[in-house]
This record gives structure tokens, C-alpha cells and sequence, in this order.
């Protein structure tokens, strides 16, 4: 059968076995190893990718069944070298031993994060109760998404169109001095 999607953005074409499991075409097809095979039962999560921005096991799907739609593993988050930031908070807070959880855990989170800027502790631990790690015990990897959610609430994305347009009006200019603008606060006049 023959298909077509995007994996990390880009197009791509394939004819498959209709039986051909999603993680199976990315891995043997595409040669992306970071959607790791665990258990072939979705228990592990090891295979979790984005569909369509949704975590989903790649091992519990059919190829054919992503046809039309766009994958997304963790070979295509640092696509010009700069790491997203829940692969950040990974490094950063030492959520990682032995790597082999990591991409598939590192993808249920960006899920959540895009869904939910602002988890708490018990929304990111049920976000995450899909995907296992034999090694680190889950508080780093707690502590990596909570890291990454407050970098992305700090950086935010930049407005644009029209959001940027009324950003720059609202905001006073270098030549204007302080926050009250060139007049002072309250409008020129002294005293009152």
C-alpha cells in the first residue's frame, strides 16, 4: 500500500505492508533509531513519537494508520543543532542513565508542555505514567519537565503579525528614557 506524511517535517513516501507497524517503518525505513523498541505491547513507551503533536505508541500503530498525517520523532527536535528545551532540562537536571527511556519520555513531554504549560508535579507524573525507566527513579525527569516548563513560560514564543505590531507600540522606545516616557509621570506636570 503505498502512503504518504511527514516525519520531522518533511514529506515522505513509502509503499508498505498494510501489517507494518509505525515504529517499525520509522526505524527499518527511515533508519530513525531514537523511537526505541521496547515491548511491542505499548507498555513501555519506549516507541512513543508525535502524531500530529500527540504522544502515541508507535508500536501499537500501523504505518498505514499515520498516512496524511505528521510524525514527529527526537531526531527532529534540534533540527539546526539548538536542543528543544524539555531535551534541555533532560541534561540539565541529569534525567537521563541510561538513554534508552529517554527519547520516548523526552516526546510524552513535549506533549504535555504543548497541552499544558504549567504542570504540576502530579500532572507531569500522570502525563509520563505511560513510559518506564529502569534507572532513574522518575525525580529528575520530574524535575527536567518542571525545568523546561518554566523556560519556555520565560522565553515564550515572540509575537508576531499583529501581536508584534502592538508589542512594540505598547512598549516605550530607547529614546523615550524610563517606563513613564519623556514626560515623567504624570504628564509633565511638576508636583501633582
Amino acid at each position: 500500500m503505498h502512503i504518504s506524511l511527514g516525519v520531522n517535517g518533511q514529506p515522505v513516501e513509502a509503499d508498505v505492508e498494510p501489517r507494518l507497524l509505525l515504529v517499525h517503518y520509522l526505524r527499518d525505513l527511515l533508519r530513525l533509531t531514537g523511537t526505541q523498541i521496547g515491548c511491542d505491547t505499548t507498555t513501555c513507551g519506549a516507541c512513543t513519537v508525535l502524531l500530529d503533536g500527540m504522544a502515541v505508541k508507535s508500536c501499537g500503530l500501523f504505518s498505514v494508520q499515520a498516512a496524511g498525517r505528521e510524525i514527529t520523532t527526537v531526531e527532529g527536535l534540534a533540527p539546526h543543532g539548538h536542543l528543544n528545551p524539555v531535551q534541555e532540562g533532560f541534561k540539565e537536571c541529569f534525567a537521563l542513565q541510561c538513554g534508552f527511556c529517554t527519547p520516548g519520555m523526552v516526546l510524552a513531554s513535549i506533549a504535555l508542555l504543548t497541552s499544558n504549560p504549567d504542570p504540576t508535579e502530579d500532572e507531569i507524573r500522570w502525563a509520563l505514567s505511560g513510559n518506564i525507566c529502569r534507572c532513574t527513579g522518575y525525580a529528575n525527569i520530574v524535575r527536567a519537565v518542571q525545568w523546561a516548563a518554566d523556560k519556555m513560560r520565560a522565553t515564550g514564543p515572540a509575537p508576531t503579525g499583529m501581536g508584534a505590531i502592538l508589542a512594540a507600540n505598547a512598549a516605550p522606545g530607547p529614546s523615550q528614557g524610563g517606563s513613564h516616557g519623556a514626560q515623567g509621570a504624570h504628564g509633565g506636570r511638576d508636583g501633582a
